[in-house]
Formats: C-alpha cells, sequence, structure tokens
C-alpha cells in the first residue's frame, strides 16, 4: 500500500514544484499553495458521486456526451469554480503567473487523489502511463485555466473574455483527451501527439505569464530595472 500511495501521489507533486519554482518574481506562500491542492483534491469525492449517478441512472448515451460531460465539463467547471471564487480573489494572488501556480496546484489535488485511488483498483504497473498521460495533462488543463484566469485579474478593462476562456478551453482540451482515449481503438498513436500538443501549448502559457508578471512588476515598481523577490 505505502509503494502505491508514493507512486500516486509522487508525480502530482513533481509537476506542482516544476511550476511552482517557475515563479521568477514574488513565490506563492507554500501554505496556500497546498490548501489550493487540498481543496482540487477533496474535488473527487463529489465529482466521483455525480459521475456515479449518471452512470447508475443510464443518463450517458454516447461517448461524446461521457467525454465532454460527464468527465471535462463536470470536472473542469469544479475546478474552475474553487480558482476563480475562492483563489481569484485572495491577496496572495498578486501577479499574473500566479494563475498559472494555482491552476496546477487545484488541477494537481484532484489528479492525485484520483490517481490513487485508480492504481488501489487496478495495481502498481500502471503508475507510469498514470504520470504520463492523466496526471500529466490535468496538469496542463490546470496552467492553461490560470494563465487566462491571471489574464482577466491584471487586465485593465473588460475581463469577461479572459474568464470565459479560462473555463472554455480546459473544457475543449479535456473533452477531446477524453473522447480519444474512450472511443479510439488506435488511441495512443493518436494520444501521444496530442500530449505533445498539449505540453507545448501549455508551456507557452507558462512563457506567456512570466511576460505578464514581468510587465506587471515594472509598472509597480518602475525605479527597478529587474526585481527577483
Amino acid at each position: 500500500m505505502l509503494g502505491i500511495l508514493s507512486a500516486g501521489i509522487a508525480p502530482g507533486f513533481a509537476l506542482l514544484s516544476y511550476f511552482y519554482l517557475k515563479d521568477e518574481y514574488e513565490s506563492e506562500p507554500i501554505s496556500f499553495v497546498l490548501r489550493t491542492f487540498l481543496y482540487g483534491a477533496l474535488l473527487v469525492f463529489p465529482i466521483m458521486f455525480i459521475q456515479h449517478v449518471l452512470e447508475t441512472e443510464h443518463l450517458v448515451k454516447t461517448d461524446f456526451i461521457d467525454a465532454f460531460l460527464t468527465s471535462s465539463l463536470l470536472e473542469e467547471f469544479f475546478k474552475w469554480f474553487i480558482l476563480f471564487y475562492i483563489v481569484y480573489q485572495h491577496v496572495e494572488f498578486d501577479e499574473p503567473f500566479d494563475g498559472i501556480v494555482y491552476g496546477s496546484a487545484v488541477s494537481l489535488g484532484f489528479a492525485t487523489v484520483e490517481n490513487v485511488f485508480y492504481l488501489i483498483a487496478n495495481g502498481i504497473e500502471h503508475a507510469m502511463t498514470r504520470a504520463l498521460l492523466p496526471v500529466s495533462s490535468h496538469a496542463l488543463f490546470g496552467v492553461i485555466m490560470g494563465y487566462y484566469i491571471g489574464k482577466a485579474k491584471f487586465t485593465d478593462g473588460s475581463k469577461a473574455k479572459w474568464v470565459i476562456l479560462s473555463l472554455l478551453l480546459p473544457v475543449l482540451l479535456h473533452g477531446i483527451y477524453d473522447f480519444i482515449l474512450i472511443s479510439q481503438k488506435n488511441w495512443l498513436t493518436i494520444i501521444l501527439p496530442f500530449m505533445f500538443f498539449l505540453w507545448w501549448f501549455g508551456l507557452r502559457k507558462v512563457k506567456k505569464a512570466k511576460v505578464l508578471s514581468a510587465k506587471h512588476f515594472k509598472k509597480q515598481y518602475p525605479l527597478h530595472k529587474t526585481l527577483h523577490l
């Protein structure tokens, strides 16, 4: 059991550490990052309950509905809700890159608990595949969500477009990911290029968020040419 717990938890914390350390300016308090991670972890239970009800009531009729509604919309909406209604207003969310940190934290909290449950049910031999696919994909959905949440908070003028994109894009990408796994017999040959695209897209958002944070700090501290707190 200890081996399964370690294998289930390690990928989530490794990825969270990676995105946390990408913050080149004012690092976020570890206590609040871990609290956000815990919020994501707790989301597993209501989501699993709703998914169980949908399955037992035979309300999921097609692979498309299963991928885009039962999994994608349900999971990403709950994560977005935490990010937008709890983290967004918090005083520690004080630069654009923070969206990346907290978005990945809430997503990886969810992915880590889900991963542990899966490995308990199916065996530790799935640990590597789970780390490379579901855990990584959840992290990247969170990064993309967090990027647009950060852009919304620190953009002057109308924020509605960025808030909508912060939910819409993760739902779309998550739905495509699940639809490939559920409906395609040769899913491996399709999911690998999709994961390469997802990593490219996610890391591009990380790079853009760094640029936005740099501009934000130059505006906040105009007398400093560089600021590394």
